[in-house]
Protein backbone atom coordinates (compact mmCIF):
# COMPACT_ATOMS: atom_id res chain seq x y z
CA UNK A 1 0.00 0.00 0.00
CA UNK A 2 1.55 3.08 -1.14
CA UNK A 3 1.61 6.87 0.78
CA UNK A 4 -1.69 8.07 -1.07
CA UNK A 5 -3.61 4.07 -0.56
CA UNK A 6 -3.10 4.56 3.08
CA UNK A 7 -3.90 8.03 3.27
CA UNK A 8 -7.32 7.63 1.03
CA UNK A 9 -8.03 5.08 3.72
CA UNK A 10 -7.41 7.00 6.55
CA UNK A 11 -9.99 9.70 5.18
CA UNK A 12 -12.10 7.15 4.77
CA UNK A 13 -12.38 6.45 8.26
CA UNK A 14 -12.23 9.39 9.19
CA UNK A 15 -15.34 9.76 7.79
CA UNK A 16 -17.07 7.38 9.47
CA UNK A 17 -15.97 8.20 12.57
CA UNK A 18 -17.50 11.87 12.06
CA UNK A 19 -21.02 10.79 10.42
CA UNK A 20 -21.05 7.86 13.24
CA UNK A 21 -20.56 10.64 15.79
CA UNK A 22 -23.10 12.78 14.24
CA UNK A 23 -25.20 10.55 14.53
CA UNK A 24 -24.92 9.70 18.04
CA UNK A 25 -25.48 13.46 19.13
CA UNK A 26 -28.81 14.75 20.29
CA UNK A 27 -28.10 18.19 19.27
CA UNK A 28 -28.59 19.35 15.74
CA UNK A 29 -25.52 22.25 16.08
CA UNK A 30 -22.98 19.94 16.91
CA UNK A 31 -24.34 16.86 14.49
CA UNK A 32 -24.10 19.85 11.85
CA UNK A 33 -20.71 20.41 12.35
CA UNK A 34 -19.03 16.55 12.60
CA UNK A 35 -20.83 16.55 9.21
CA UNK A 36 -18.92 19.49 7.97
CA UNK A 37 -16.21 17.94 9.29
CA UNK A 38 -16.84 14.18 7.47
CA UNK A 39 -17.11 16.24 4.06
CA UNK A 40 -13.54 17.87 4.74
CA UNK A 41 -12.45 14.07 5.10
CA UNK A 42 -14.15 13.11 1.62
CA UNK A 43 -12.58 16.21 0.04
CA UNK A 44 -9.29 15.14 1.59
CA UNK A 45 -9.98 12.03 0.09
CA UNK A 46 -11.45 12.99 -3.29
CA UNK A 47 -7.88 14.93 -3.51
CA UNK A 48 -5.74 12.08 -3.18
CA UNK A 49 -7.40 10.26 -4.97
CA UNK A 50 -6.25 12.58 -7.76
CA UNK A 51 -3.07 12.75 -6.51
CA UNK A 52 -2.81 9.08 -6.78
CA UNK A 53 -3.95 9.09 -10.05
CA UNK A 54 -1.70 11.68 -11.26
CA UNK A 55 -3.88 14.27 -12.02
CA UNK A 56 -3.81 17.80 -11.38
CA UNK A 57 -5.26 18.77 -8.35
CA UNK A 58 -6.04 21.93 -6.14
CA UNK A 59 -6.82 22.29 -2.50
CA UNK A 60 -9.48 25.09 -1.82
CA UNK A 61 -9.61 26.20 1.61
CA UNK A 62 -12.01 24.78 4.51
CA UNK A 63 -14.83 27.09 5.67
CA UNK A 64 -15.54 24.72 8.32
CA UNK A 65 -14.10 26.85 11.69
CA UNK A 66 -15.75 29.81 10.36
CA UNK A 67 -19.03 27.64 9.72
CA UNK A 68 -18.17 26.05 13.05
CA UNK A 69 -18.37 29.20 15.23
CA UNK A 70 -21.62 30.45 13.52
CA UNK A 71 -23.04 27.10 15.11
CA UNK A 72 -21.56 27.66 18.39
CA UNK A 73 -22.92 31.06 18.56
CA UNK A 74 -26.24 30.20 17.71
CA UNK A 75 -25.90 27.07 20.67
CA UNK A 76 -24.90 29.28 23.16
CA UNK A 77 -28.32 31.31 22.72
CA UNK A 78 -30.37 28.87 23.15
CA UNK A 79 -32.07 27.83 26.85
CA UNK A 80 -33.42 24.10 25.52
CA UNK A 81 -30.20 22.85 23.82
CA UNK A 82 -28.39 23.16 28.00
CA UNK A 83 -30.30 19.48 28.04
CA UNK A 84 -28.74 18.51 24.87
CA UNK A 85 -25.47 19.52 25.37
CA UNK A 86 -25.41 17.93 28.89
CA UNK A 87 -26.04 14.86 26.77
CA UNK A 88 -23.49 15.68 24.32
CA UNK A 89 -20.75 15.36 27.26
CA UNK A 90 -20.92 11.75 27.70
CA UNK A 91 -19.79 11.90 24.46
CA UNK A 92 -16.26 13.86 25.28
CA UNK A 93 -14.03 10.45 24.91
CA UNK A 94 -14.92 10.28 21.30
CA UNK A 95 -14.04 13.85 20.43
CA UNK A 96 -10.76 13.33 22.45
CA UNK A 97 -10.20 9.70 20.57
CA UNK A 98 -10.99 11.91 17.43
CA UNK A 99 -8.58 14.62 18.52
CA UNK A 100 -5.56 11.76 18.73
CA UNK A 101 -6.82 10.90 15.32
CA UNK A 102 -6.17 14.04 14.12
CA UNK A 103 -3.01 14.77 15.67
CA UNK A 104 -1.72 11.94 14.18
CA UNK A 105 -3.07 12.60 10.26
CA UNK A 106 -1.53 15.76 10.87
CA UNK A 107 1.77 14.10 11.84
CA UNK A 108 1.30 11.38 9.01
CA UNK A 109 0.95 14.14 6.31
CA UNK A 110 3.66 16.45 7.70
CA UNK A 111 6.22 13.16 7.54
CA UNK A 112 4.72 11.94 3.95
CA UNK A 113 5.10 15.62 2.25
CA UNK A 114 8.85 15.05 2.67
CA UNK A 115 8.81 12.07 0.34
CA UNK A 116 6.83 13.67 -2.11
CA UNK A 117 8.63 14.56 -5.66
CA UNK A 118 6.34 16.83 -6.74
CA UNK A 119 6.65 20.46 -5.05
CA UNK A 120 2.94 20.56 -5.43
CA UNK A 121 1.42 17.69 -4.22
CA UNK A 122 3.71 18.27 -1.39
CA UNK A 123 2.34 21.80 -0.95
CA UNK A 124 -0.97 19.72 -0.72
CA UNK A 125 -0.05 17.26 1.95
CA UNK A 126 0.88 20.25 3.99
CA UNK A 127 -2.16 22.10 3.17
CA UNK A 128 -3.85 18.88 4.24
CA UNK A 129 -2.31 18.30 7.15
CA UNK A 130 -3.17 22.26 8.43
CA UNK A 131 -6.75 21.36 7.97
CA UNK A 132 -6.01 18.15 10.09
CA UNK A 133 -4.57 21.10 12.97
CA UNK A 134 -8.00 23.02 12.51
CA UNK A 135 -10.22 20.04 12.99
CA UNK A 136 -7.93 19.02 16.02
CA UNK A 137 -8.68 22.83 17.09
CA UNK A 138 -11.88 22.57 16.52
CA UNK A 139 -12.69 19.37 17.97
CA UNK A 140 -10.94 21.25 21.46
CA UNK A 141 -13.45 23.58 21.18
CA UNK A 142 -16.23 20.90 20.74
CA UNK A 143 -14.56 19.85 24.05
CA UNK A 144 -14.72 22.88 25.82
CA UNK A 145 -18.49 23.71 24.87
CA UNK A 146 -19.64 20.78 26.06
CA UNK A 147 -17.74 20.77 29.49
CA UNK A 148 -18.79 24.10 30.09
CA UNK A 149 -21.64 25.29 27.93
CA UNK A 150 -22.19 28.41 30.13
CA UNK A 151 -18.91 30.02 30.04
CA UNK A 152 -17.55 28.58 26.69
CA UNK A 153 -18.40 31.90 24.31
CA UNK A 154 -17.16 34.22 26.42
CA UNK A 155 -13.61 32.49 26.69
CA UNK A 156 -13.21 31.33 23.53
CA UNK A 157 -10.51 31.76 21.53
CA UNK A 158 -12.05 32.60 18.32
CA UNK A 159 -10.20 35.82 17.54
CA UNK A 160 -7.08 33.77 16.73
CA UNK A 161 -8.94 31.91 13.94
CA UNK A 162 -6.43 33.02 11.21
CA UNK A 163 -3.80 31.28 13.21
CA UNK A 164 -5.13 27.86 12.22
Amino acid sequence: MDIFEFAMQMEQDGEKFYRDLAEKSDDKGLARILIMMAEDEVKHYNILKEMHEKKEVQLEDTSVLANAKNIFAQMAERKEGEKMIRNASSQIELYQKAQEIEKKSEDFYREKAELVQNEKNKAIMLKIADEEKRHYFLLDNIVEFVSRPDTWLETAEWNNLEAY
